[in-house]
């Protein structure tokens, strides 16, 4: 083959340097780009994933992370990334994107899936079908602490500082079974499965100091925790949850505020608090710290499919299901929720 022209093949292993080089220095990319997640979503959630890269020579011009998610109660997907907010491709040139998004299409059909689904944060596929159910969080923080607590809103601010005056404590460890614990009572509570307790190993062996596990305590008891990921100027607390106690001593608050103040101290400027769905108390929650909301845009090339999949908990037929899975011990939706979980994308 000449050595100008692009060609798009598969990631081998011996790719994942070159890949993560690329996913640095693109402007497009993600931290949901990076190669670990090929291990942790084979290795963690049992899914078959497909990574794409596009290359002329020895150059990589643009990547496609993809797995491959099939189940019987919510269909088979093709998709970049399940678990993951951000996706699709990430492409220094333009040829390089119709060239991966062409072999993602290829590849869709050769599988027979249902439909594959690309999760951008910006528009690219003006004629495919769009999902605009989610929107993004994010906001440039200062160095300066007191500007910080400056920027939340006032009763916002309020709530901070009762968790502030509560003594509440934060400290980081790799203590993954405590975060676990906390995580998986406060997505029960929730009505929602957990993922398995090895998908949160995986994440932090996988990606290290760029995966943080945060606990907040009081008077010694751990109340809520948070896993965030490190990428390049930003932050993402991803997966967090609180037990019961924290709603009355401000956990909430004084951990995303905790969060917040460190990765400031340590050079990050932007706060990504990540997705959520239009109209979710999570979407208010982060609306009242004064952050605005971006849209989503999580486009579809259907295949066997009629219309966009609706794998989500504002699907009325999940209705019944979430709220018989608040009620479950939780052992038994700690035994039940992997299986569930890992097929939800």
């Amino acid at each position: 083959m000449p050595p100008d022209t692009l060609r798009v093949r598969p990631m081998a292993d011996t790719d994942a340097t070159r890949w993560d080089a690329f996913v640095t220095a693109c402007p497009e990319a993600t931290f949901f780009h990076r190669a670990g997640w090929r291990r942790v979503i084979e290795e963690g959630l049992h899914h078959r994933t497909h990574f794409l890269l596009a290359e002329r020579g020895s150059d990589i011009e643009g990547i496609l992370p993809l797995a491959q998610v099939r189940s019987r109660l919510f269909g088979h997907a093709l998709i970049s990334l399940p678990c993951c907010v951000y996706g699709g491709v990430a492409a220094a040139t333009e040829e390089a994107r119709r060239a991966l998004t062409a072999e993602a299409c290829a590849l869709a059909d050769r599988l027979g899936v249902d439909a594959l689904e690309l999760r951008n944060p910006v528009r690219r596929e003006e004629s495919w079908p769009c999902k605009d159910l989610y929107v993004t969080f994010r906001k440039e923080i200062s160095s300066d602490p007191d500007e910080n607590m400056k920027a939340i809103p006032r009763k916002q601010r309020a709530m901070v500082r009762k968790g502030i005056d509560a003594g509440l404590q934060s400290r980081q460890h790799d203590d993954v079974d405590t975060f676990f614990q906390i995580y998986a009572e406060s997505v029960r509570n929730l009505g929602t499965p957990v993922f398995p307790r090895r998908y949160f190993r995986l994440l932090r062996a996988t990606f290290g100091a760029d995966c943080e596990i945060s606990v907040i305590e009081h008077q010694g008891q751990a109340i809520a925790a948070v896993m965030s990921f490190y990428f390049r100027d930003e932050v993402l607390p991803y997966y967090g949850g609180s037990r019961p106690v924290a709603r009355g001593l401000k956990g909430n608050d004084f951990m995303y505020w905790d969060l917040m103040r460190r990765a400031a101290a340590r050079g990050v400027r932007i706060f990504d608090y990540g997705r959520s769905k239009q109209g979710s108390g999570s979407f208010s929650f982060k609306k009242n710290w004064g952050f605005v909301p971006e849209p989503l845009y999580y486009e579809y090339h259907l295949v066997k499919a009629r219309e966009v999949p609706e794998v989500n908990p504002n699907n009325p037929k999940y209705r019944y299901f979430i709220e018989a899975w608040k009620r479950l011990p939780l052992p038994v939706a700690n035994t039940l929720g992997p299986l569930l979980a890992r097929n939800l994308g």
